[in-house]
């Protein structure tokens, strides 16, 4: 496949790195630091799953520069997204897709609005994975996984294609017929380890053994819940206590990509994540008082410390 990688980062970088060493033709549109460390020395990725380098990368700061591609990879951080679905348009062709692996439930409409649905696939990533230096990907832990499908739950040519690649490039990858709700059963667990994490400044273990730190994690995803179902998403009505036992399963050191965006002192997608539900729960007459205390004490740290 041709392939265009919108946003370099842990996500794009990674799976956009594994691609690549699969022999599929990948574009990657990178800027500052790592936009010149691809160009002088190319891809590094550590993983538990074999190390990889790839000493000469296809790599820009325009899409325009490019030919048209068979699917682009989207994974820029959530208030990039406008802005970045609209300079990847001289990519796009008939068919082309147009993958986001971002967090959140937002960037697929913004993609459709500014693209046309049309080219919008839904996506999922599960993987931990950050730029540990400009050129180099750190993974951790041996999960690496897609998860993808057209909206209309049908098993197109360019879903299966991807589907493809992804296996000939060592990737978990499954095809979903029910990618909205997919996106949401993510969501309602992001909008809780993002949230609590950031909120205490520790890991889930600390978190799921207090009792009311407990409840107020089950909150936040029960919020979540109650809005989709709302939305007209078909989650099960109990799906925060899915959730929360789903939590006791994971290792006591997970954390979030927010809480290290925290620790670091960078931007905040609170706005995109317990925000998010803040604004739907309001359009749909949803109390959500749970992420409105997160979104409202991390607005301080949203913008980061620089800014």
């Amino acid at each position: 496949m041709r392939i265009a990688v919108m946003g370099a980062g842990g996500v794009g970088g990674y799976f956009g790195g594994r691609l690549a060493a699969g022999g599929h033709d990948v574009a990657f549109v990178a800027r500052g630091a790592q936009l010149q460390a691809l160009r002088a020395g190319g891809l590094r990725i550590e993983s538990p799953l074999g190390d990889l380098h790839l000493p000469q990368v296809t790599v820009t700061d325009d899409p325009a520069e490019l030919e048209p591609v068979d699917l682009v990879l989207f994974g820029v951080k959530l208030w990039d997204t406008e802005t970045a679905a609209e300079q990847l348009r001289p990519l796009l062709r008939e068919g082309t897709a147009v993958v986001s692996f971002q967090n959140g439930v937002a960037s697929d409409e913004v993609l459709g609005r500014v693209l046309g649905p049309e080219h919008v696939v839904g996506g999922i990533c599960y993987i931990a994975a950050t730029i540990a230096e400009p050129g180099l990907i750190r993974h951790s832990g041996s999960l690496q996984k897609l998860v993808f499908g057209e909206y209309d739950g049908t098993p197109s040519a360019r879903v299966t294609a991807f589907r493809d690649a992804c296996r000939e490039s060592g990737i978990d990858v499954e095809i979903s017929h029910r990618i909205e709700q997919a996106i949401w059963e993510k969501f309602v667990f992001l909008v809780g380890l993002s949230g609590t994490t950031s909120m205490t400044r520790t890991p889930i273990g600390p978190i799921r053994e207090h009792p009311r730190s407990r409840a107020f994690l089950h909150d936040l995803m029960d919020e979540v819940v109650a809005v989709a179902r709302a939305q007209g998403v078909d989650l099960p009505k109990e799906y925060a206590d899915d959730r929360l036992a789903f939590v006791d399963g994971v290792p006591e050191t997970m954390t979030s990509s927010m809480h290290h965006d925290l620790e670091r002192g960078s931007r905040l997608e609170v706005q995109w994540l317990s925000g998010d539900v803040v604004e739907r729960g309001t359009a749909v007459g949803v109390a959500t008082p749970a992420n409105r205390a997160v979104a409202d004490l991390l607005a301080v740290h949203a913008d980061g410390a620089s800014r």
